[in-house]
């Protein structure tokens, strides 16, 4: 393995569209895009173990780079987050960038960072349960364990996670919510470059002092809500500096979604990498394959697997419905993830779900519940795997368009 390898190669494009069919390489491995990348956000996937994560072809782990920061030194001790985690893949951290959003605008019923946006009086005592407010200089944090807040800055989001030590790491940048203005808009974008250019700086200065380590790739995020011209000078502006890649971000809204795709990625460099942060339903993946982007994530099949839902091509199902009570075939025949390969039916799994099946102690309930979703865990990213593997294979064969139109229309009608 070369330590300080990372670069991007196309193999095919799909003709008329921006899609491409690639390899990142990465100092961990290689990554062949399109690609769905698993969702570990404490450095684990929940009930996908390390065996499973080879058994279902996953290729590459993104982890929460904010939530790790805590342990980054233990991280690093131990070698990296790929060895850490005990998936020995290529990783990818965020910045932190969602919390900016999350633990402020997004938290309970506040709606918008921007404070004309609600009642005077409203935004008063709302803001008093904030965990984050903005700056230029960074954001202030601060959880409900600790009455101080700390000082987050792109600085010190570059440091944590080179300790991480994820194959591709992510730029500081703050995301908007769906009921910021325009105006406020403007001002998050501008912040987000400016912190851009503080995080380059701060990584090749890192890099730099730390030539011994494996390289990570910077990737710089592009915001602008659904505005045509912000997202434009995003990728100019951006695209003009020196990242490795480009990550695709924002509270998109579905109708917008690949026009906001398309405005970017004809803009950005076409020889360098986009992964489109937090999203992997089925549609979303062709928008964002055809519109440019490469590799993808999101918390929904492993979220929806621990509440009973099975994703198979004619629609998803829910396990604990009693339709399936006396059901006796795999959760989706012809698959050929390990789950539906082994004995395990439908009627078994939900059984194990719904503490089915006579009298059970505490901890055997647990057991078999943690069982049910360490099958449905594995069924779940194993579907979208393979969707994006098959993708893969259609932009090879120029028959993209052809597979979707076919693959779509059986799994929604």
């Amino acid at each position: 393995m070369n330590q300080n390898q990372f670069n991007f190669e196309i193999n095919a494009k799909i003709p008329g569209a921006l899609g491409r069919a690639g390899v990142i390489h990465t100092p961990h491995g290689d990554i062949q895009t399109p690609a769905f990348v698993v969702v570990g956000t404490y450095s684990k996937v929940r009930f996908l173990p390390p065996h499973q994560f080879n058994n279902i072809g996953a290729q590459a782990m993104i982890s929460n780079g904010f939530h790790l920061s805590r342990i980054s030194k233990d991280i690093e001790q131990s070698g990296g987050l790929s060895k850490y985690s005990e998936y020995n893949c290529p990783t990818i951290t965020d910045s932190g960038g969602f919390q900016v959003m999350s633990f402020g605008s997004g938290l309970g019923k506040v709606v918008s960072m921007d404070k004309r946006n609600i009642a005077r009086e409203q935004f008063k005592a709302e803001n008093k349960n904030r965990l984050a407010r903005v700056t230029d200089e960074g954001v202030y944090f601060k959880t409900n364990e600790a009455a101080t807040e700390k000082l987050f800055t792109p600085e010190y989001s570059m440091e944590f996670q080179h300790k991480i030590g994820a194959d591709i790491i992510m730029a500081f940048d703050e995301l908007t919510n769906i009921g910021d203005s325009r105006e406020y808009n403007e001002k998050a974008l501008n912040r987000t470059y400016e912190w851009g250019v503080r995080c380059l700086l701060k990584h090749q200065k890192l890099t730099r002092e730390h030539v011994e380590k494996p390289y990570q790739a910077l990737f710089g995020v592009l915001q602008g809500a659904h505005y045509q011209d912000l997202r434009e000078k995003a990728a100019r502006d951006l695209g003009a500096l020196n990242f490795d890649g480009y990550g695709l971000g924002g509270a998109f809204e579905k109708e917008h979604l690949s026009n906001i795709l398309f405005w970017c990625n004809r803009i950005l460099p076409e020889s360098k990498p986009r992964h489109l942060l937090g999203l992997s339903k089925p549609d979303d993946i062709f928008v964002g394959v055809e519109n440019g982007c490469d590799t993808f994530d999101c918390v929904a099949p492993t979220r929806e697997a621990r509440h009973g839902k099975v994703y198979t091509l004619d629609g998803d199902i829910n396990l604990r419905n009693a339709e399936f009570r006396d059901d006796s075939s795999p959760l989706f025949e012809g698959c050929q993830c390990p789950t539906c390969k082994s004995s395990y039916t439908r009627e078994e799994i939900r059984k194990l779900l719904k503490n089915e099946g006579g009298l059970k102690t505490s901890e055997q309930i647990m057991a078999d519940k943690k069982l049910a979703m360490e099958l449905i865990t594995a069924h779940n990213v194993y579907f979208i795997i393979k969707l994006t593997h098959q993708i893969r294979q259609s932009i090879f064969k120029k028959k993209f368009f052809d597979f979707r139109d076919e693959w779509l229309k059986r799994y929604y009608e």
